[in-house]
Formats: C-alpha cells, structure tokens, sequence
C-alpha cells in the first residue's frame, strides 16, 4: 500500500482511554490509511523515536473567532498540539455581529469593534475560508451578539418581536453549520434576560442536533442554582448541554464542587450533559466589580483609560491612588482582570471528573493574556498527568480528544482510527510540559514535537509551518458517535 507519510516507531494512544502500543500510522491525503505494524511505502518517513501519537487536541472553550482571521498561523494553539478550535463561547461570537454604536462587555475580549464586520454568520465561514487557518474551526453563536444585534439597550428581557429576529439569525446560522446556542448570562449584558428568553430563543435548535453551551448565571454563591437552570433550558429543548469551564469562584465558595459534581451526576443520568475546565485556580475575564474581593489577587491585564497600570494587582494600584480596590476597578474600567479566586483541590476535583473535557477559554486578543492561551493542554498533560498522576496519560488524552468529539459532533475527529481524519500531535510523554507564566504568558509549550492537520504538517520544531490546512467543521450530531 501506498501512502504519502509514515510515522513509526509511536507509542499510539488512540484516544479512547486505552492503553497505548507500539506501532506505525501511515497517512494518506488528510486520512488515516492505516494503523499499527504496517509495511506502508510512505513518500515521507518519520521516526517517532518512541515518542507518543495521539489525535490531535480540540480545544472545546476558546475566544479564537476573531483571533484565526487576524492572526491564522494559531501559534498559541498548534504549539500545544491543537488541532481544533471551538469559538462562540460565553454568548460572545463574531458573527452574526451588526455594532450600532460601542460594543458591549465582554464581546471587547474578542477584538476591536471594527472587527465585527459579520453581518450572517455565512459571512464569518466565508471570511475563514479565504484565510484559511493553521487549525480546524467549529463555531457557536453567541446569545450576547444576538442581543446586541436587535435590543436598544440590553438591561432588559427581550421581547417577543426581538426574540423572533434572534431566532431568524441563529436558524439562518445553524443552516450554515453553526454548532448550537451559547450564553455568558453571568456577564450585565445577557443577565438580565430571564430562562425563558433562553428558553424561546434556544427552541431553534430543536431538531438541530445543536449544543446548549453556557457560562453559568453564577459561578459562585448561586452556582447549584445556575446550574439547575442550565440542565432546565437544556431539556426544555432537548438539546445537549455544556458548562462551561465549571468552576466554584470566590473564597466563600471553595470546597464545594464534589456538592457541583453531584448535581452534574444526577443530571447526567437524565439529560445529555458535559463540562469543560481549565487547568489553573485563577480565571481572565473583563473586570467586573462583583468579582472585588480584598481576599483575592486580581492583576490588571489592561486598562483603556489607565493602560499604564497593566500587569500590576489591584491592590497595589489602589493603594497607589489612596482609594479602596472597588474604587480603583471603577476608575480602570473597561479593563481586563485575572482572578486568583478557585481553590486548587476544586480544580483538581472538577478536571478529574470523567466528563470533563479540556478547554482553555485563553484570551488571545489580551495584551498580557493568562497562560492558559499557550499552556493548557501540556499542563494537562504535564504535571497533572505526568507528576501528580491526577489520571492517567491516556485518560488525559481521551478529555482532550474522543470525549470532545463525540460531545460536538466531530464524527471522523478525536481518535487514531483508520479513515479519521488525520489530525494528529507528536509529542514526547517525559518532557511535554507547559511554559507560560502569568509573567511570562506567551511562552510555548516544550515537548511538543510535530503537528498535523488534515494530514499536513503544521507545526514542527517549535515553529508553524507555510501551509495552513485547517478547515470548517459544520455541525453534524453530537453525542452520537
């Protein structure tokens, strides 16, 4: 048999969870040809060097929509071994997008306003093509953008004619291979509108074989309470559910999340449902004055009045102006914040879960962004596998790839499997790790050797390579592999 690449000599996780074992895949166009001892004659060889071969990483939770059209190569990802990218998180998208005036928080995470040039998500696809990015791209539509797109102001409920306009978008979207509905009803923007806005609007996906994704109402003291209205919106429409990066934020809150996971069981065992978490105790999101809390380091990412003040903690400028800390946030705003508020155990606890799934929610349009955008999956990999054994290698890639793909959809996607795609990550399991600090936040990962996508390389020796082969993935079924 014939193939154009040969890697060999691979410790292969398929990325079911399985044990890993010794053999070769050979490629041929963007398919997996073959897999384990094969004479394959490849026009291309690679020694493996007994390093491991997984799928490609899918990178459930990003703010990448805007990010893979101004920047495609996608370094912060492909350096990690993602190979797939899901935009439109936290109700925030691209497109469809129509700015009447200035944007709201926090679709200011995503870009400059005169970024939101995407009337119909058609429009957004299109616009991906023409660049074609270094990585595949699969993309919710955001509740928040949909409301910018038809309300006056948005501290309100929708009403009925404005429901029905969003409703004529995320159709028109979902047409166009969206993957589902997501909301950030956490964010001033969209908490205002009640369930049943949600629910209303999120009837389009009936019969979709969409996704309900969302960034709960609360993540802190009202977290149970926002997590029951989520499962609620969930099997009001029979859609899907994912939370998003599930956490319990707030020192008063820590030490609650085998209380989350209970829920998140008993939900399971009625409804379709999964999470994503990211592997760190701090979260990045706009500065938001409910989140000021003296217990708690928040550095500033950045500041539109005061840029200055970026990379400095909040309470160090606040005693700097002789103000209190809300005082000082209000005078920064709008700015962007880290927050040191999750208690590791509860990260550790949430990230073992067997339904969790990998998302980095990295913000690649931050100036000092959290490390998270460049160092999520070989932290995963790294120290919570490798050095804490937390789980193991293979379950670590299972949460990364297989899990991934059969809660979106990506039927062809997420294992080493012949006829799947061949998006796949070489990466050596004793030195993968990450790099990036909060300092430092822009560093690549190490031990990630080469990089597939669509069976071309695309990452190689710490650098992207010339040809970019990342697709659109429209929707298909999720949950039904």
């Amino acid at each position: 048999m014939d193939c154009d690449l040969l890697i060999e000599n691979v410790s292969i996780f398929d990325g079911t969870g399985s044990e890993p074992y010794r053999g070769s895949v050979a490629v041929h166009a963007d398919r997996i040809a073959a897999v384990g001892e094969n004479s394959c004659a490849g026009r291309m060889v690679i020694d493996g060097q007994g390093h491991a071969l997984s799928p490609g990483f899918i990178d459930v939770h990003t703010h990448d929509d805007l990010y893979l059209l101004r920047s495609p190569q996608m370094l912060p990802k492909l350096s990690q071994g993602v190979t797939t990218v899901i935009t439109g998180n936290c109700g925030i998208s691209a497109g469809p997008a129509t700015l009447k005036n200035a944007f709201p928080d926090p679709m200011n995470l995503l870009g400059q306003g005169s970024e939101f040039r995407y009337r119909k998500f058609s429009d957004y696809v299109k616009a991906l093509h023409l660049v074609r990015p270094a990585v595949n791209v699969a993309a919710l539509i955001g509740h928040t953008t949909l409301r910018n797109n038809h309300l006056d102001r948005l501290d309100r409920v929708a009403d009925a004619h404005e429901i029905k306009e969003m409703k004529r978008e995320l159709s028109e979207a979902l047409d166009d291979g969206a993957l589902g509905l997501s909301t950030g009803l956490a964010y001033l923007s969209a908490n205002s509108a009640s369930a049943k806005e949600v629910i209303d609007l999120a009837e389009t996906l009936i019969g979709a074989d969409a996704i309900y994704a969302t960034h709960l109402r609360s993540e802190s003291d009202a977290v149970l309470t926002a997590f029951d209205e989520a499962c609620s919106i969930g099997k009001e429409v029979g859609a899907p559910v994912v939370v998003s990066h599930l956490k319990c934020a707030g020192i008063d809150n820590w030490n609650r999340s085998v209380e989350l996971l209970a829920a998140l069981d008993r939900a399971r065992s009625q409804q379709p449902i999964a999470c994503d978490c990211y592997p760190y105790t701090a979260s990045s999101s706009t500065l938001d004055l409910r989140q000021v809390d003296e217990r708690v380091k928040i550095t500033i990412t950045w500041s539109e009045p005061h840029p200055g003040m970026a990379g400095k903690n909040l309470d160090e400028i606040a005693r700097h102006w002789s103000i209190t800390q809300r005082e000082a946030a209000l005078r920064l705003q709008p700015a962007g914040a880290v927050y040191h508020c999750i208690a590791e155990n509860d990260m550790r606890t949430i990230l073992r879960h067997p339904a969790t799934m990998i998302g980095s929610d990295g913000l690649p349009s931050d100036p000092l962004p959290h490390p998270r955008l460049w160092g999520t999956f070989p932290r995963v990999l790294g120290k919570y596998a490798r050095e804490e054994k937390l789980f193991s290698l293979s379950e670590a890639i299972r949460k990364m790839t297989s899990l991934s793909a059969e809660r979106f959809g990506f039927r062809d996607r997420g294992r080493i499997r012949e006829g799947f795609c061949a998006d796949l990550v070489l990466f050596d399991p004793d030195t993968v790790r990450d790099t990036a600090t909060f300092s430092d936040p822009t560093r690549a990962a190490v031990g990630i050797e080469a990089v597939w996508v669509n069976g071309v390389l695309s990452y190689q020796n710490g650098n992207a390579m010339e040809n970019r082969a990342g697709r659109f993935l429209k929707r298909c079924s999720p949950g039904k592999n």
